[in-house]
């Protein structure tokens, strides 16, 4: 690949990342709030026990997007450490070239689409 398209696919990596890790503090900020100050009732009035019980599937339904957002925040890593490596761009698996179509759509892809297929139907 050449420096160019590397240095394109570094910035948009960089940016996919930092878009990423402001969403998961955000997530992190909110589900540190209090159930009354993430509901936005300060009154003193108590809550119902359904409320309560939403609020908290909320609070863990925000808590697992963050920790697959993580997820995400790795991957990135590790193709930026592909890039300087010299090895962005290949899959991992069978090192054939990763389609630029499929880079772009996903630029932390470390497989081939036949790779990544073949990884899913292992797990």
């Amino acid at each position: 690949m050449m420096k160019q398209e590397l240095t394109k696919y570094k910035k948009l990596l960089i940016k996919v990342r930092e878009g990423i890790a402001g969403d998961i503090s955000h997530i992190a900020k909110e589900s540190h709030k209090s159930q009354k100050e993430s509901s936005g009732d300060l009154s003193g009035y108590s809550f119902h026990m359904a409320d309560m019980a939403s609020d908290s599937y909320d609070r863990e339904l925000s808590l697992n997007i963050a920790g697959g957002e993580q997820e995400i925040v790795y991957e990135i890593d590790d193709a930026l450490k592909r890039i300087e490596e010299g090895k962005f761009g290949k899959c991992i698996s069978c090192e054939k070239k990763i389609p630029q179509k499929r880079l772009n759509a996903v630029p932390y892809a470390k497989y081939c689409i036949q790779c990544k297929s073949k990884e899913e139907k292992n797990k």
